[in-house]
């Protein structure tokens, strides 16, 4: 049996991250992931000269955030920006429209009409919110009104992040906006404050892939991390003990049991649930009420003198009054020409989320049938692809629905009486790539300065919450 400063169950990039941060302040450090390979759903396939993302299929890094990360993991070198073209469009009626991107073409834009503008001029004016919890849809449309939240938000909490601006909890789903609100009581005000003093710095992010695709991002923190991978390792039960915790797994058909001062769950929430159950049910609990949605990603591909639409940009949105199924398409061969060969066009469509689950059940048929639909009738593409790959993920993206910064409270609490064990993944603070990067980054410092504490003995795996009694209550709100 071998020891560890930190064993991370879960080599998905919040996993491989939290180990980077950690073993670079020369900790000892290891991931046990029970795939053949690391990245969870961040894989990138090979199809017919395509590259094919899975999941994630660019990294989006907003004033440099990630840089420091990024040259400490040995990526800066595999970094490929995207193409120079940065329109985003949204579809309005049967139309693609520019998305707006400053306050200027707020007030050129056709998505909004005069009435639209003007009550984006009142946003100073508008009342800070009493409610803590409120929906996006409540927060967007109390400080930027019904018109911008119908063509403009839900498209982007439906796209990205597969959920649902009536459900979604403002101040877990979008932080950045809430905290404006909060500290300046105007977001129009607070982004100006901000531009002025970060001298403009506040310009257009950087956003890129990496050579050979997403998939080079894990691979290359597993190889050059500075901590050790070990695949299919199939963890059965953790358990703490003095000093430190237990965990006990299968790597093939061996038995394989490690001691770690510190033990960090990567995993989905209801794989943390499992581990945790017999510690904890009432964390258990809260962990398995999480939702996730499913989404399928339709990749497409054509020959290029069949397209007449110029596919200059990103690709684009769809609100979920369009009548279409899917939630919006990226012109993946526009923003990375290595992802198809010369002369040809990589579309990839994403059908599902919180707005239309039943999707997830659709035959291959029906779910290109959707996709196609939409693609004639907004891009004009009169023949069938030629290239067809769909990648299903059933549990594709955590949902922050409901009282979700009240669920997170609760998690923690129930934490605070299991020291030495962390919860890190996507289920907690942004389910971007720059988001679980950043939380990785958070967490390994809360480890570091937790590092001298002391387990209390238990000789053996806990059957039961017995002597957590005196945690506070879970909100009714959460349950």
């Amino acid at each position: 049996m071998n020891e560890l400063d930190v064993l991370v169950v879960g080599g998905g990039i919040s996993g491989l991250a939290t180990a980077h941060c950690l073993a670079r302040s020369g900790l000892a450090v290891e991931v046990w992931e029970g795939a053949e390979q690391v990245g969870g759903k961040i894989r990138t396939v090979a199809k017919e000269g395509h590259r094919l993302e899975s999941a994630a299929s660019m990294v989006v890094n907003f004033r440099s955030e990630l840089d420091p990360f990024l040259r400490t993991a040995g990526l800066e070198a595999h970094k490929r920006g995207r193409s120079p073209m940065a329109k985003r469009y949204v579809l309005d009626a049967d139309r693609l429209v520019e998305a707006p991107s400053g306050l200027g073409d707020m007030a050129r834009t056709p998505l909004l009409s005069t009435a639209g503008k003007l009550r984006l001029l009142a946003e100073p004016l508008a009342p800070r919110g009493c409610n803590p919890h409120e929906s996006v849809a409540e927060f967007v449309t109390r400080r930027l009104g019904k018109e911008f939240l119908e063509k403009l938000f839900e498209p982007y909490v439906a796209g990205p992040l597969a959920s649902d601006v009536d459900l979604a909890e403002a101040r877990a789903t979008i932080p950045r906006l809430t905290a404006l609100e909060k500290r300046y009581g105007s977001l129009a005000l607070g982004a100006l404050l901000r531009k002025v003093w970060r001298r403009g710095s506040g310009g257009r992010p950087d956003v890129f892939s990496f050579a050979g695709g997403m998939a080079t991002l894990p691979e290359i923190l597993a190889s050059e991390g500075g901590f050790r991978v070990r695949n299919k390792v199939r963890v059965g039960e953790v358990w703490p003990v003095r000093g430190g915790w237990m965990t006990r797994g299968v790597m093939g058909d061996t038995p394989r049991t490690t001691f770690s001062r510190k033990l960090v769950l990567s995993t989905p929430a209801d794989a943390a649930a499992d581990l945790v159950g017999g510690l904890d049910a009432e964390l258990a609990r809260l962990l398995r009420a999480i939702e996730y949605a499913p989404v399928n990603v339709v990749h497409t591909g054509f020959d290029r003198t069949r397209i007449a639409h110029p596919l200059n940009g990103s690709g684009f949105l769809v609100p979920r009054r369009s009548g279409f199924a899917a939630n919006g398409c990226l012109w993946m061969s526009s923003l990375f020409p290595d992802h198809a060969p010369e002369g040809r066009v990589l579309m990839s469509s994403y059908v599902g989320g919180a707005r239309n689950r039943a999707a997830a059940s659709w035959d291959t048929s029906r779910t290109l049938g959707a996709v196609m639909h939409m693609l004639r009738a907004v891009l004009g593409i009169k023949v069938d692809p030629d290239l067809l790959h769909i990648e299903s993920h059933a549990r594709a993206l955590p949902l922050y629905h409901g009282a979700y910064s009240l669920r997170l409270a609760a998690i923690d609490r129930r934490l605070a009486i299991l020291p030495g064990l962390y919860l890190e993944a996507n289920y907690k603070g942004g389910v971007s790539v720059r988001d679980r990067i950043q939380c990785a980054g958070v967490a390994a410092s809360r480890i570091l300065r937790h590092r001298e504490c002391v387990m209390p003995r238990k000789s053996a795996p806990s059957h039961g919450s017995g002597g957590m009694q005196n945690i506070a209550p879970v909100p009714a709100a959460i349950r």
